[in-house]
């Protein structure tokens, strides 16, 4: 089969939520073998009308067809019965695998199936592909949007069901204010999250969206086009008192700023307040190098300030 991502990011959340023998299904080899695993006709499943995701790419579906074909389907499909029929089965996970084996001509499919909620198939359905990379940022932010609209999740609740940190939902959820056509960028894989994410409450934002695409544009340089579209600058922003105030610095102010920059490898200013104190301003690009922050201010492997001088 396809390659997957880590059964150990799967951790136990999901087979506290659908048990070992589904958790195994879904790829966590520390779960024991499962005791509920059958096999039923191909045509007795049907699609599960909360999968977060609506893009398959055809390569994948193919690579993955000729793999079932030759080693079978090697981690079974969980489902949930549907009511008032014995043999119909909705998919919780797994469809791409069911939609590979009938490429593959399969008569017989393995299944696991579990009493489920409409709640937890959703969660279910988007922890595993959010947690396999196999959503693209708009079904992403989709999926998230629909966990909180229908069973009234807070973005802290989200965090911790995902596995993601908070402002990575925050910002994933905002990506669903941009254009339809910008939307369209990022699911056809033209855009990526980061490209887009400056364009958000732009009003020219999609003929910007184009013009990233077409010019092959990197990230930063997004981003610099967009302040150049809103403030007629690529340059961020700077005051005049914060230009007069990093003036005056003395050098071993100076000194610091570049110990602590090179240190963590974004930009770093320190502001002096006299007896009052004063503030030390990191900038962040991408929402990995704000995790990396957290990371490092929690003090799980972080440079320690006091070492910095």
């Amino acid at each position: 089969m396809m390659a997957e991502e880590s059964p150990s990011r799967l951790g136990r959340g999901l087979a506290a939520l659908i048990g070992d023998d589904a958790a195994f299904a879904l790829g966590d080899s520390n779960a024991p073998a499962p005791r509920g695993l059958r096999e039923v006709p191909i045509e007795f499943l049907r699609p599960n009308p909360f999968q977060p995701r609506h893009t398959f790419r055809e390569e994948d579906l193919a690579d993955l067809s000729n793999s079932i074909r030759e080693k079978g389907i090697l981690q079974p499909i969980v489902v949930r019965p549907v009511a008032g029929d014995q043999n119909a089965f909705e998919i919780v996970a797994g469809e791409r695998r069911w939609r590979a084996a009938q490429r593959a001509q399969l008569h017989q499919v393995p299944i696991i199936v579990k009493e489920l909620t409409d709640a937890e198939s959703l969660e279910i359905a988007i922890i595993e592909n959010v947690q396999r990379a196999d959503l693209n940022a708009i079904e992403e932010a989709a999926g998230y949007d629909r966990l909180a609209a229908q069973f009234n999740y807070t973005q802290e609740q989200l965090s911790k069901l995902i596995g993601k940190s908070r402002s990575h939902v925050a910002n994933t959820l905002r990506l669903l204010s941009l254009p339809d056509g910008v939307r369209a960028l990022i699911e056809e894989g033209k855009l990526t999250a980061g490209h887009a994410r400056p364009l958000i409450g732009i009003g020219n934002a999609e003929a910007l969206a184009n013009e990233i695409v077409a010019r092959g544009l990197s990230v930063r340089e997004a981003e610099a086009l967009s302040r150049k579209a809103t403030t007629g600058s690529e340059a961020p922003r700077r005051s005049a008192a914060a230009a007069a105030a990093r003036a005056e610095k003395d050098t071993d102010t100076l000194a610091l700023e570049r110990n602590i920059s090179e240190q963590l490898g974004l930009k770093v200013e320190i502001g002096f307040s006299g007896d009052k104190g004063g503030e030390v301003r990191i900038e962040y690009k991408t929402l990995e190098q704000l995790d990396e922050i957290c990371r490092r201010l929690a003090g799980r492997g972080g440079p320690r300030i006091s070492s910095l001088n």
